[in-house]
C-alpha cells in the first residue's frame, strides 16, 4: 500500500494578497497636515519662528474661502466659534493668502477684536536669501 503525503497549506498567495492590500491602503490614504484646510500662497518674511501648541486656534483665509481648525466655515460660523472660546488669552494663528482682499482680512481681525482675542500671530513663509 502506497503512503500519501500530508497536504500542507501554501501561504504564499495569502502573503502576497496581504502585501498588496497594505500597499494599496498606504498609497490611497490621505495624510492630514496640521489641520490645514486651504492651500494658501503665504507672503514671505524674515521674522523669527514661533512654537505651535495643539490648543491654539487656527484660522485660514483665502480669496474665496475661510476655515477654522481645519474646517471650512462662513463668517457667521467663524463668529460663533470665536464666541465659544472661553480662554481669551489663547493664541490665534491666522494664515492669510497674499492675494486676499484687504477688506476680508479686516473682517476677520474685527471679529477677533470683538471677542477680545488679542493674542494673534500671522503666519508667513520664510524669506529666501
Amino acid at each position: 500500500m502506497k503512503r500519501r503525503e500530508a497536504l500542507g497549506l501554501d501561504l504564499t498567495p495569502i502573503i502576497d494578497v496581504v502585501f498588496i492590500l497594505l500597499i494599496f491602503f498606504i498609497v490611497s490614504s490621505v495624510f492630514k497636515k496640521d489641520e490645514l484646510a486651504l492651500i494658501l500662497d503665504l507672503p514671505s518674511s524674515n521674522a523669527k519662528e514661533m512654537q505651535v501648541d495643539k490648543d491654539q486656534v487656527f484660522i485660514e483665509l483665502s480669496s474665496q474661502k475661510l476655515a477654522i481648525k481645519g474646517i471650512e466655515v462662513s463668517f457667521e460660523s467663524l463668529e460663533e466659534n470665536l464666541k465659544a472660546i472661553e480662554n481669551k488669552s489663547k493664541s490665534v494663528i491666522v494664515r492669510i493668502d497674499k492675494k486676499v482682499e484687504y477688506q476680508r482680512v479686516i473682517k476677520v481681525l474685527d471679529l477677533l477684536q470683538k471677542y477680545n482675542l488679542s493674542n494673534l500671530a500671522l503666519v508667513t513663509n520664510e524669506e529666501e536669501k
